[in-house]
């Protein structure tokens, strides 16, 4: 059973501390203009222009049930969304990076059920974004095709409207990883990653971000320069603490929002994860 765990420090004081930046400015920065940015005709009417797929979620996937919202991971998962939304109504934050410091952390379910605890408030459009390139598991999770997806979108090989997949019933979209590529880092450097992610913010009130673990791919830490936030997965009993440090460490921007702890029971999470809280808190700034 998962347990949302510190989603995000002190949101509830109104004081997060991660630092923003405007998003628009480090994107010129690299060269973009900001009539680039803006005016993306691909990207108008988005929602209207997207194929529709039934929610046929794989049998073992495990993902929460709208029509069961009390029952766990369910209400964790809602808890990290009001949070979310809450820190959201204080700060201009949209994009999320979902990434663990090691594989087998659950960082795949996390950013899958947190994209569908979004989506099932009204009205809250939630695009889920699969580029884990080199293990992607979003399409086997809804059971939809891999490509065409992000790799295919960045390399020219189809639109913006062929990649994305509104699911049927609910307020969220979803975008495969693609074919496989040789070079997933190269690829995400692209300028038109930055125009992506500036643009579907437009469209989606969350876009949510599958990564590889940051320990195992600077993937997720060239992502998080480009998002407004990072959460970061870890497992009970599995992830270490020195895990936790190197993973903040190598991130270039400290826009940590907070963390997610996968595989705890009900009554023990405090008692067995006070190690690992106390060092989240007393890193220095």
């Amino acid at each position: 059973m998962s347990r949302v765990h510190d989603a995000l420090r002190r949101s509830g004081s109104g004081t997060p501390d991660f630092q923003s930046q405007p998003k628009a400015q480090s994107l010129i920065s690299r060269g973009l203009d900001s009539k680039t940015l803006i005016s993306a005709p691909e990207f108008e009417n988005l929602l209207d222009r997207i194929e529709e797929v039934p929610f046929n979620p794989s049998p073992d996937a495990h993902l929460i049930d709208a029509s069961r919202p009390h029952e766990a991971p369910s209400e964790e998962f809602r808890t990290l969304r009001t949070r979310l939304n809450h820190l959201q109504s204080l700060q201009p934050i949209h994009t999320v990076v979902v990434s663990s410091p090691s594989p087998a952390e659950g960082k795949s379910m996390a950013a899958v059920n947190l994209a569908l605890a979004e989506s099932h408030l009204a009205g809250n459009h939630t695009v889920l974004c699969d580029f884990d390139f080199r293990r992607p598991l979003v399409h086997n999770l809804f059971q939809i095709d891999r490509s065409p997806g992000l790799t295919d979108y960045l390399l020219d090989k189809a639109t913006i409207e062929q990649i994305v997949k509104k699911v049927a019933g609910t307020n969220l979209s979803i975008i495969p990883a693609g074919e496989a590529v040789i070079n997933p880092l190269e690829l995400l450097n692209l300028d038109k990653v930055r125009v992506l992610m500036a643009n579907l913010k437009k469209s989606f009130n969350w876009v949510i971000l599958d990564t590889p673990p940051l320990l195992f791919a600077a993937d997720a830490n060239l992502l998080s320069t480009m998002a407004d936030g990072t959460l970061i997965v870890v497992r009970l009993g599995v992830t270490t603490v020195d895990s936790i440090t190197r993973a903040i460490q190598s991130l270039c921007e400290n826009n940590v929002l907070g963390t997610i702890v996968n595989g705890a029971r009900r009554g023990e999470l405090y008692s067995k994860y006070t190690h690992y809280h106390t060092y989240y808190y007393s890193k220095p700034d």
